[in-house]
């Protein structure tokens, strides 16, 4: 196994893997480190030996004996404290063979832990994003506008939540489900998200962390067929249907517009829409139905040009109503620029930019500078899309943005 292969590996299988260890170890901490060594183990028996045929349950096994010699080296059996003795008789006794579907379940398992009504509802979220993705603390903490050691804290205090109130590691009861489930969605998507579009690093596409929101939420409709539900699986299957198109073969963004659309793919489209129709059925839907069916409206559209802007400025007016926030006013704006022209988006941009809200957020600047090069004001439009560089932690966007400037600069 190569080194290419073996990172590949990683991306695709440390957090299944780490999600795994923590129902059977009952331990967040003993858990990473359990599974940061099994990987170790992999890479040098595997150099040698070739990759087993199932090299998941392989690491997990791996994985669970680390941690059973690690709590014998740290002291004797007889020694030791009677819950942790419990403990490491309970580690003994597990499964030997792990079902393969038993590890993809612990997943969500532990998404709906890290999501228990004991947590603090602004714990779950970033533990979540933690825990279950592998997401930095750093790279949270900027989803959330807030400092990274504010950020630690709060991780910090909700494993030890889960620790002391011994929150038990399943899904719960088909009763307690919808008490649960917000918390859960807004999870999923935020996988989804950083797996669509990635908060830092080069690549702007992490099919992993997307296929793997997209597997959760079919498993969690399999569990509860919700109208959100439904309509959150759509949403995430309308923007995966556009993912070949979204970079041209250099690995440069190609804004929706501009994409090449006979590369969307019809199926997931198709059973896009269909969800839709059933969430939109039961006349119980919420947000994510609302953001599914403004993507839908651009799937209607064979070019560009034949989008319905109104439509979509109606619907995010109703998405704006059910949920006001500045990122839905954001995407409102935008759509009022490609319904009424530039001048209008960027008069409701500038005013949410004027209250402080969004002024950190490289894309509110980035879509600015669009709209000012649009009304012919090319100076102020690179001095929005400068800003919108400094803010930026993704590289293909830098390199976007970069592009940007030096044709304005150009001209």
């Amino acid at each position: 196994m190569n080194a290419i292969e073996f990172d590949k590996l990683y991306r695709d299988s440390s957090r299944k893997v780490f999600a795994t260890l923590v129902r059977l170890l009952g331990d967040f901490d003993m858990a990473e480190e359990a599974m940061h060594e099994a990987f170790a183990a992999a890479l040098e028996q595997w150099s040698n030996q070739g990759m087993p045929a199932n090299p998941t349950s392989w690491l997990v096994s791996t994985g669970r004996f680390k941690a059973i010699d690690s709590m014998r080296r740290r002291a004797r059996l007889r020694d030791l404290q009677p819950e942790v003795a419990l403990r490491l008789s309970e580690i003994e006794a597990a499964n030997h063979s792990l079902a393969e579907h038993d590890i993809q379940d612990d997943r969500l398992r532990l998404i709906f832990t890290c999501c228990h009504p004991a947590i603090a509802p602004k714990v779950q979220i970033p533990l979540t994003l933690r825990e279950v993705c592998g997401m930095t603390t750093e790279e949270i903490a900027r989803a959330f506008l807030m400092a990274p050691s504010t950020l630690a804290q709060r991780i910090v205090r909700g494993k030890a939540k889960i620790r002391d109130a011994r929150i038990p590691f399943v899904i719960p009861s088909l009763a307690d489900l919808p008490a649960r489930l917000d918390s859960v969605l807004t999870v999923i998507y935020l996988v989804f998200n950083e797996g669509y579009s990635a908060s830092s690093g080069a690549s702007l596409i992490r099919t992993d962390l997307s296929d793997e929101a997209i597997r959760l939420n079919r498993l969690l409709l399999e569990l509860l067929p919700d109208p959100e539900v439904l309509g959150l699986l759509a949403l995430m299957l309308l923007h995966e249907s556009r993912r070949e198109a979204r970079l041209d073969q250099d690995h440069n963004i190609v804004l929706l517009e501009e994409q090449n659309r006979q590369l969307w793919k019809q199926e997931l489209i198709g059973e896009g829409k269909q969800l839709i129709d059933q969430a939109l059925r039961s006349r119980r839907f919420g947000v994510y139905t609302i953001q599914a069916a403004i993507s839908a409206v651009h799937s209607d559209a064979q070019v560009a040009a034949e989008t319905d802007w109104p439509q979509i400025v109606a619907l995010y007016d109703i998405l704006l109503r059910a949920e006001p926030s500045p990122i839905v006013e954001l995407n409102r704006a935008v759509a009022i620029a490609m319904r009424d022209g530039p001048a209008a988006g960027l008069a409701i941009i500038d005013k949410i930019l004027k209250r402080g809200e969004l002024r950190e957020y490289s894309l509110a600047h980035a879509a600015r500078g669009e709209l000012l090069r649009r009304v012919g004001q090319p100076a102020d439009a690179k001095i929005a899309f400068e800003q919108a560089l400094k803010l930026a932690q993704q590289e293909t966007e830098q390199r976007f943005l970069r592009q940007k400037i030096t044709l304005l600069t150009s001209n």
